[in-house]
Protein backbone atom coordinates (compact mmCIF):
# COMPACT_ATOMS: atom_id res chain seq x y z
CA UNK A 1 0.00 0.00 0.00
CA UNK A 2 1.08 3.42 -0.64
CA UNK A 3 1.09 6.03 1.93
CA UNK A 4 -0.37 9.29 1.14
CA UNK A 5 2.02 11.71 -0.27
CA UNK A 6 0.24 14.51 2.33
CA UNK A 7 -1.07 12.42 5.12
CA UNK A 8 -3.86 14.49 6.78
CA UNK A 9 -2.68 15.77 10.40
CA UNK A 10 -5.61 18.16 10.99
CA UNK A 11 -9.24 18.15 10.29
CA UNK A 12 -8.71 20.03 6.70
CA UNK A 13 -10.09 18.39 3.52
CA UNK A 14 -8.81 15.13 2.33
CA UNK A 15 -8.00 15.23 -1.07
CA UNK A 16 -6.25 11.42 -1.00
CA UNK A 17 -8.23 8.17 0.60
CA UNK A 18 -6.41 7.66 4.43
CA UNK A 19 -3.99 5.09 3.84
CA UNK A 20 -4.88 1.63 5.53
CA UNK A 21 -3.05 -0.23 8.71
CA UNK A 22 -1.26 -2.03 9.18
CA UNK A 23 0.86 -2.12 6.23
CA UNK A 24 2.03 -5.38 6.56
CA UNK A 25 2.29 -8.50 8.92
CA UNK A 26 5.25 -9.52 7.54
CA UNK A 27 8.36 -10.05 9.53
CA UNK A 28 11.04 -9.68 7.17
CA UNK A 29 11.34 -5.71 7.23
CA UNK A 30 9.75 -2.91 8.73
CA UNK A 31 6.98 -1.73 6.36
CA UNK A 32 8.73 1.03 4.25
CA UNK A 33 5.51 3.26 4.81
CA UNK A 34 6.45 4.14 8.31
CA UNK A 35 9.51 4.89 7.79
CA UNK A 36 8.25 7.28 4.93
CA UNK A 37 5.86 8.30 7.42
CA UNK A 38 8.27 8.74 10.89
CA UNK A 39 10.04 11.30 8.72
CA UNK A 40 7.57 13.22 6.90
CA UNK A 41 3.99 12.79 9.58
CA UNK A 42 5.04 10.78 12.58
CA UNK A 43 1.01 11.28 13.80
CA UNK A 44 -0.76 10.44 10.90
CA UNK A 45 -4.53 9.92 10.41
CA UNK A 46 -5.04 6.41 8.82
CA UNK A 47 -7.91 3.74 8.36
CA UNK A 48 -8.13 0.72 10.47
CA UNK A 49 -9.46 -2.74 10.01
CA UNK A 50 -12.31 -2.33 11.42
CA UNK A 51 -12.88 0.84 9.50
CA UNK A 52 -12.86 3.46 11.46
CA UNK A 53 -10.09 5.99 12.36
CA UNK A 54 -7.03 6.50 14.25
CA UNK A 55 -3.77 8.19 14.79
CA UNK A 56 -0.80 6.75 14.26
CA UNK A 57 2.24 7.54 16.29
CA UNK A 58 5.55 6.37 14.56
CA UNK A 59 8.18 8.46 16.72
CA UNK A 60 10.23 7.54 19.40
CA UNK A 61 9.94 10.79 22.01
CA UNK A 62 6.13 11.26 20.71
CA UNK A 63 5.51 7.44 21.67
CA UNK A 64 6.99 7.82 24.91
CA UNK A 65 4.97 11.34 25.59
CA UNK A 66 1.74 8.90 25.10
CA UNK A 67 2.88 6.49 26.96
CA UNK A 68 3.51 8.97 30.08
CA UNK A 69 0.65 11.64 29.54
CA UNK A 70 -2.68 10.43 31.27
CA UNK A 71 -4.32 12.40 28.43
CA UNK A 72 -3.94 8.88 26.86
CA UNK A 73 -5.59 5.62 28.27
CA UNK A 74 -6.03 2.38 27.46
CA UNK A 75 -8.66 1.39 30.43
CA UNK A 76 -11.61 3.15 28.30
CA UNK A 77 -11.14 1.36 25.42
CA UNK A 78 -13.19 -1.19 27.07
CA UNK A 79 -16.40 0.46 26.66
CA UNK A 80 -19.00 -0.76 24.06
CA UNK A 81 -18.81 2.18 21.78
CA UNK A 82 -15.54 2.91 22.03
CA UNK A 83 -13.28 2.88 18.31
CA UNK A 84 -11.15 -0.49 17.94
CA UNK A 85 -8.51 -1.87 15.38
CA UNK A 86 -10.00 -4.88 14.19
CA UNK A 87 -12.28 -7.22 16.00
CA UNK A 88 -15.30 -5.94 18.86
CA UNK A 89 -13.75 -5.74 22.51
CA UNK A 90 -15.75 -8.35 24.05
CA UNK A 91 -15.29 -7.43 28.02
CA UNK A 92 -13.39 -4.76 29.51
CA UNK A 93 -11.06 -6.94 31.30
CA UNK A 94 -10.05 -8.13 28.05
CA UNK A 95 -7.98 -4.69 27.12
CA UNK A 96 -7.38 -3.46 31.02
CA UNK A 97 -6.52 -7.29 32.89
CA UNK A 98 -3.95 -5.45 35.13
CA UNK A 99 -6.25 -3.09 36.25
CA UNK A 100 -8.91 -5.11 37.05
CA UNK A 101 -6.14 -7.64 39.06
CA UNK A 102 -5.31 -4.89 41.24
CA UNK A 103 -8.56 -3.73 41.89
CA UNK A 104 -9.35 -7.38 43.12
CA UNK A 105 -6.01 -8.11 44.91
CA UNK A 106 -4.68 -10.20 42.55
CA UNK A 107 -1.69 -8.05 40.94
CA UNK A 108 0.47 -8.74 43.40
CA UNK A 109 0.38 -12.63 42.07
CA UNK A 110 0.68 -12.32 38.35
CA UNK A 111 3.34 -10.14 38.99
CA UNK A 112 5.52 -12.59 41.47
CA UNK A 113 4.78 -15.43 38.99
CA UNK A 114 6.14 -12.77 35.58
CA UNK A 115 9.12 -10.60 37.93
CA UNK A 116 12.61 -11.96 37.77
CA UNK A 117 12.39 -14.85 39.69
CA UNK A 118 9.59 -16.91 37.64
CA UNK A 119 9.89 -19.17 40.29
CA UNK A 120 7.45 -21.83 37.96
CA UNK A 121 10.04 -21.39 35.06
CA UNK A 122 13.28 -22.14 36.51
CA UNK A 123 16.15 -22.19 34.13
CA UNK A 124 17.09 -25.54 34.19
CA UNK A 125 13.40 -27.11 33.38
CA UNK A 126 13.14 -23.83 30.33
CA UNK A 127 16.51 -25.24 28.95
CA UNK A 128 14.99 -29.01 29.48
CA UNK A 129 11.95 -28.01 27.68
CA UNK A 130 14.18 -26.16 24.75
CA UNK A 131 16.13 -29.33 24.48
CA UNK A 132 12.83 -31.44 23.89
CA UNK A 133 11.59 -29.59 20.86
CA UNK A 134 15.13 -29.44 19.26
CA UNK A 135 15.33 -33.43 20.01
CA UNK A 136 11.97 -34.17 18.34
CA UNK A 137 13.05 -31.72 15.08
CA UNK A 138 15.99 -33.88 14.93
CA UNK A 139 14.57 -37.11 15.40
CA UNK A 140 12.07 -35.98 12.14
CA UNK A 141 14.70 -35.16 10.24
CA UNK A 142 16.46 -32.12 8.12
CA UNK A 143 14.97 -29.96 7.24
CA UNK A 144 13.12 -29.09 10.47
CA UNK A 145 10.98 -26.36 11.38
CA UNK A 146 12.00 -24.28 13.80
CA UNK A 147 8.77 -21.93 14.30
CA UNK A 148 6.83 -25.29 15.30
CA UNK A 149 9.74 -26.47 17.24
CA UNK A 150 11.56 -23.96 18.98
CA UNK A 151 9.31 -20.28 18.96
CA UNK A 152 5.93 -22.14 19.42
CA UNK A 153 7.28 -25.53 21.48
CA UNK A 154 8.94 -22.89 24.04
CA UNK A 155 6.54 -20.17 24.55
CA UNK A 156 3.90 -22.88 25.02
CA UNK A 157 5.41 -24.65 27.08
CA UNK A 158 6.54 -22.22 28.98
CA UNK A 159 3.12 -20.60 29.46
CA UNK A 160 1.22 -23.64 30.09
CA UNK A 161 3.61 -24.74 32.71
CA UNK A 162 3.10 -20.79 34.20
CA UNK A 163 -0.67 -20.97 34.51
CA UNK A 164 -0.55 -24.78 35.27
CA UNK A 165 -2.06 -25.93 32.51
CA UNK A 166 -1.39 -29.72 30.70
CA UNK A 167 0.98 -29.85 27.67
CA UNK A 168 -1.41 -31.92 26.50
CA UNK A 169 -3.64 -28.60 25.61
CA UNK A 170 -1.12 -27.18 24.11
CA UNK A 171 -2.51 -27.95 20.05
CA UNK A 172 -6.40 -27.02 20.78
CA UNK A 173 -5.13 -23.96 22.61
CA UNK A 174 -2.37 -22.61 20.51
CA UNK A 175 -4.84 -22.87 17.30
CA UNK A 176 -7.58 -21.12 19.28
CA UNK A 177 -5.28 -18.06 20.04
CA UNK A 178 -3.85 -18.14 16.69
CA UNK A 179 -7.56 -17.42 15.37
CA UNK A 180 -8.32 -14.94 18.70
CA UNK A 181 -5.18 -12.91 16.68
CA UNK A 182 -6.03 -12.94 13.15
CA UNK A 183 -7.43 -9.71 11.98
CA UNK A 184 -9.82 -9.48 9.03
CA UNK A 185 -10.66 -12.71 8.15
CA UNK A 186 -13.20 -14.39 10.65
CA UNK A 187 -16.23 -12.69 11.70
CA UNK A 188 -17.35 -11.17 15.07
CA UNK A 189 -19.61 -14.07 16.04
CA UNK A 190 -16.62 -16.32 14.77
CA UNK A 191 -14.12 -14.56 17.17
CA UNK A 192 -16.70 -14.52 19.96
CA UNK A 193 -17.70 -18.26 19.74
CA UNK A 194 -13.67 -19.01 19.73
CA UNK A 195 -13.36 -16.50 22.80
CA UNK A 196 -15.73 -18.58 25.03
CA UNK A 197 -14.37 -21.84 24.06
CA UNK A 198 -10.95 -20.93 24.99
CA UNK A 199 -12.59 -18.37 28.01
CA UNK A 200 -14.57 -21.54 29.06
CA UNK A 201 -11.89 -23.80 29.02
CA UNK A 202 -9.83 -21.52 31.84
CA UNK A 203 -13.03 -21.80 34.01
CA UNK A 204 -13.13 -25.41 33.53
CA UNK A 205 -9.09 -25.76 34.34
CA UNK A 206 -9.99 -23.90 37.35
CA UNK A 207 -13.28 -25.27 38.76
CA UNK A 208 -11.16 -28.73 38.78
CA UNK A 209 -8.65 -27.51 41.14
CA UNK A 210 -8.02 -28.50 44.63
CA UNK A 211 -8.34 -25.29 46.91
CA UNK A 212 -4.69 -25.20 48.87
CA UNK A 213 -2.99 -27.52 45.88
CA UNK A 214 -2.68 -24.91 43.20
CA UNK A 215 -1.06 -26.46 39.63
CA UNK A 216 -0.22 -22.14 38.79
CA UNK A 217 -0.63 -19.25 38.60
CA UNK A 218 -4.55 -20.01 37.55
CA UNK A 219 -5.58 -22.17 40.31
CA UNK A 220 -2.93 -19.52 42.65
CA UNK A 221 -5.60 -16.31 41.56
CA UNK A 222 -8.70 -18.41 41.74
CA UNK A 223 -7.76 -19.42 45.40
CA UNK A 224 -7.03 -15.54 46.21
CA UNK A 225 -10.19 -14.47 44.27
CA UNK A 226 -12.54 -17.56 46.31
CA UNK A 227 -11.43 -15.27 49.78
CA UNK A 228 -12.37 -11.74 48.75
CA UNK A 229 -14.65 -12.34 45.35
CA UNK A 230 -12.81 -9.46 43.64
CA UNK A 231 -13.84 -10.75 40.12
CA UNK A 232 -16.80 -12.89 39.03
CA UNK A 233 -15.82 -15.97 37.99
CA UNK A 234 -16.24 -14.93 34.36
CA UNK A 235 -13.99 -11.78 34.85
CA UNK A 236 -11.13 -14.07 36.15
CA UNK A 237 -11.67 -16.92 33.22
CA UNK A 238 -11.46 -14.25 31.12
CA UNK A 239 -8.27 -12.79 32.37
CA UNK A 240 -6.39 -15.97 32.85
CA UNK A 241 -7.41 -16.69 29.01
CA UNK A 242 -5.99 -13.28 28.02
CA UNK A 243 -2.55 -14.56 30.24
CA UNK A 244 -2.13 -17.19 27.84
CA UNK A 245 -2.87 -15.70 24.71
CA UNK A 246 -1.24 -12.73 24.86
CA UNK A 247 1.62 -14.49 26.32
CA UNK A 248 1.93 -17.31 24.03
CA UNK A 249 1.36 -15.75 21.25
CA UNK A 250 3.74 -12.88 22.12
CA UNK A 251 6.48 -14.96 23.01
CA UNK A 252 6.06 -17.31 19.97
CA UNK A 253 6.15 -14.81 17.89
CA UNK A 254 9.42 -12.99 19.09
CA UNK A 255 10.97 -16.22 19.20
CA UNK A 256 10.56 -16.74 15.37
CA UNK A 257 11.19 -13.49 14.48
CA UNK A 258 14.26 -13.23 16.33
CA UNK A 259 15.60 -16.87 14.91
CA UNK A 260 15.15 -15.57 11.69
CA UNK A 261 16.86 -12.83 12.20
CA UNK A 262 19.75 -14.48 13.89
CA UNK A 263 19.67 -17.21 10.98
CA UNK A 264 20.03 -14.27 8.46
CA UNK A 265 23.65 -13.31 10.64
CA UNK A 266 25.75 -16.78 10.87
CA UNK A 267 28.44 -14.30 12.68
CA UNK A 268 26.54 -13.47 15.18
CA UNK A 269 25.87 -16.96 15.83
CA UNK A 270 29.28 -17.41 16.06
CA UNK A 271 29.82 -14.91 18.39
CA UNK A 272 27.11 -16.08 20.90
CA UNK A 273 28.58 -19.67 21.00
CA UNK A 274 32.01 -18.46 21.77
CA UNK A 275 30.79 -16.04 24.13
CA UNK A 276 27.26 -17.40 25.56
CA UNK A 277 27.45 -14.12 28.44
CA UNK A 278 26.83 -11.90 25.72
CA UNK A 279 23.27 -13.59 24.62
CA UNK A 280 20.91 -10.96 27.20
CA UNK A 281 22.36 -7.86 24.99
CA UNK A 282 22.26 -9.48 22.12
CA UNK A 283 18.58 -10.63 23.24
CA UNK A 284 17.89 -6.86 23.58
CA UNK A 285 18.90 -5.99 20.23
CA UNK A 286 16.67 -8.92 18.72
CA UNK A 287 13.72 -7.33 20.64
CA UNK A 288 14.55 -3.32 19.31
CA UNK A 289 15.23 -4.33 15.64
CA UNK A 290 12.13 -7.43 15.70
CA UNK A 291 8.90 -6.38 13.14
CA UNK A 292 6.16 -8.38 15.35
CA UNK A 293 3.64 -5.94 15.69
CA UNK A 294 1.06 -6.40 13.13
CA UNK A 295 -1.24 -4.12 14.69
CA UNK A 296 -0.37 -1.40 17.31
CA UNK A 297 -0.52 -0.33 21.02
CA UNK A 298 -3.67 1.31 21.03
CA UNK A 299 -4.39 4.28 23.24
CA UNK A 300 -7.47 6.40 23.79
CA UNK A 301 -7.61 10.14 23.92
CA UNK A 302 -9.51 11.32 27.03
CA UNK A 303 -9.52 14.89 27.07
CA UNK A 304 -8.49 17.33 23.57
CA UNK A 305 -4.77 17.68 23.53
CA UNK A 306 -1.85 18.37 20.92
CA UNK A 307 0.29 15.51 20.27
CA UNK A 308 3.53 17.39 17.87
CA UNK A 309 1.88 18.74 14.85
CA UNK A 310 -1.66 17.24 15.18
CA UNK A 311 -4.57 18.13 17.09
CA UNK A 312 -6.47 15.44 18.92
CA UNK A 313 -9.87 15.02 19.95
CA UNK A 314 -11.37 13.36 23.42
CA UNK A 315 -12.72 9.77 22.18
CA UNK A 316 -9.96 9.84 19.48
CA UNK A 317 -7.89 6.15 18.90
CA UNK A 318 -3.90 6.80 19.35
CA UNK A 319 -2.18 3.84 17.88
CA UNK A 320 1.72 3.36 19.00
CA UNK A 321 3.72 1.53 16.02
CA UNK A 322 6.48 0.43 18.54
CA UNK A 323 8.29 -1.45 15.70
CA UNK A 324 8.60 2.23 13.58
CA UNK A 325 9.86 3.64 16.94
CA UNK A 326 12.77 1.05 17.54
CA UNK A 327 13.69 2.43 14.22
CA UNK A 328 14.02 5.98 14.95
CA UNK A 329 17.13 7.62 14.19
CA UNK A 330 16.13 10.08 16.27
CA UNK A 331 16.55 7.97 19.08
CA UNK A 332 19.02 4.86 18.26
CA UNK A 333 22.64 5.71 15.71
CA UNK A 334 21.92 3.82 12.24
CA UNK A 335 19.04 2.03 13.92
CA UNK A 336 18.48 -0.10 10.39
CA UNK A 337 22.12 -2.18 11.79
CA UNK A 338 21.88 -5.03 13.76
CA UNK A 339 24.04 -5.10 16.51
CA UNK A 340 24.34 -7.13 19.40
CA UNK A 341 26.55 -5.06 21.35
CA UNK A 342 24.19 -1.86 21.36
CA UNK A 343 25.04 0.07 24.45
CA UNK A 344 22.77 2.20 25.71
CA UNK A 345 19.85 0.26 24.01
CA UNK A 346 16.22 2.13 25.37
CA UNK A 347 13.92 0.44 23.06
CA UNK A 348 10.65 0.57 24.00
CA UNK A 349 9.40 -2.95 22.69
CA UNK A 350 7.48 -3.55 26.36
CA UNK A 351 6.61 0.02 26.63
CA UNK A 352 7.60 2.91 29.04
CA UNK A 353 7.05 4.11 32.57
CA UNK A 354 3.89 3.24 33.87
CA UNK A 355 2.47 1.35 30.75
CA UNK A 356 5.82 -1.25 30.89
CA UNK A 357 4.55 -4.61 29.93
CA UNK A 358 4.11 -6.96 33.22
CA UNK A 359 5.86 -10.28 30.70
CA UNK A 360 9.06 -8.21 30.01
CA UNK A 361 11.05 -10.33 32.62
CA UNK A 362 9.95 -13.59 31.28
CA UNK A 363 11.02 -12.90 27.43
CA UNK A 364 14.19 -11.67 28.24
CA UNK A 365 14.81 -14.72 30.81
CA UNK A 366 13.49 -17.54 29.03
CA UNK A 367 14.65 -16.32 25.78
CA UNK A 368 18.12 -16.04 26.95
CA UNK A 369 18.22 -20.11 28.07
CA UNK A 370 16.49 -20.59 25.07
CA UNK A 371 18.98 -19.54 22.45
CA UNK A 372 21.60 -20.75 24.53
CA UNK A 373 20.23 -24.12 24.12
CA UNK A 374 19.71 -23.61 20.76
CA UNK A 375 23.00 -22.47 19.72
CA UNK A 376 24.58 -25.16 21.73
CA UNK A 377 22.28 -27.76 20.45
CA UNK A 378 22.57 -27.52 16.73
CA UNK A 379 26.52 -26.16 16.49
CA UNK A 380 25.89 -26.17 12.22
CA UNK A 381 22.57 -24.89 12.53
CA UNK A 382 21.72 -22.56 9.11
CA UNK A 383 18.58 -21.76 6.88
CA UNK A 384 17.50 -24.02 4.48
CA UNK A 385 15.90 -21.61 2.75
CA UNK A 386 17.00 -18.29 1.21
CA UNK A 387 15.31 -15.26 3.65
CA UNK A 388 12.94 -14.12 1.14
CA UNK A 389 11.55 -17.43 0.66
CA UNK A 390 10.62 -17.30 4.40
CA UNK A 391 6.52 -17.86 4.38
CA UNK A 392 4.58 -15.54 6.81
CA UNK A 393 1.10 -15.56 8.34
CA UNK A 394 -1.43 -13.11 7.26
CA UNK A 395 -3.21 -10.89 9.16
CA UNK A 396 -1.81 -11.75 12.49
CA UNK A 397 -1.78 -8.84 15.32
CA UNK A 398 1.67 -11.11 16.85
CA UNK A 399 3.41 -11.44 13.41
CA UNK A 400 4.49 -15.00 13.04
CA UNK A 401 6.48 -16.90 10.35
CA UNK A 402 4.49 -19.68 8.97
CA UNK A 403 7.65 -22.01 9.03
CA UNK A 404 11.42 -21.47 9.49
CA UNK A 405 12.99 -24.38 7.80
CA UNK A 406 16.50 -25.24 8.61
CA UNK A 407 19.66 -28.07 8.39
CA UNK A 408 21.89 -28.51 10.96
Amino acid sequence: MSTPQTPLTGDGPRTEPLPRYPFSTKGDRLAPELTDLRGRCPVARVRTNSGGEAWLVTGYELTRHVLRDRSFARSVLGEADSPTQDAPILAPELLDAMNHLQRAGLRDEVLRALGRDQPDLPADWVAEATREGLDAMVRQGAPGDLQHHFAEWVAAKCMLRLLGLPFEDRSWLAHRADVDLTMATYSDEELARNWEEIRGHMHAHMAARRPGEPRGLADRLADLNARHQGLTDRQLSNIVAVLFVSGYEDFASFLGVAAFNLLRRPDVMRALRERPETTPRCVEELLRCGVVLGNAIPRYVTRDTELGPATLKEGDLVLLSLDAVNHDPAAFSDPETFDPARSPNPHLRFGYGRHHCPGAHLVRRQSDTAFRVLLDRLPGLRAAVPADEVPWHPDRMAIMPAEIRVVW
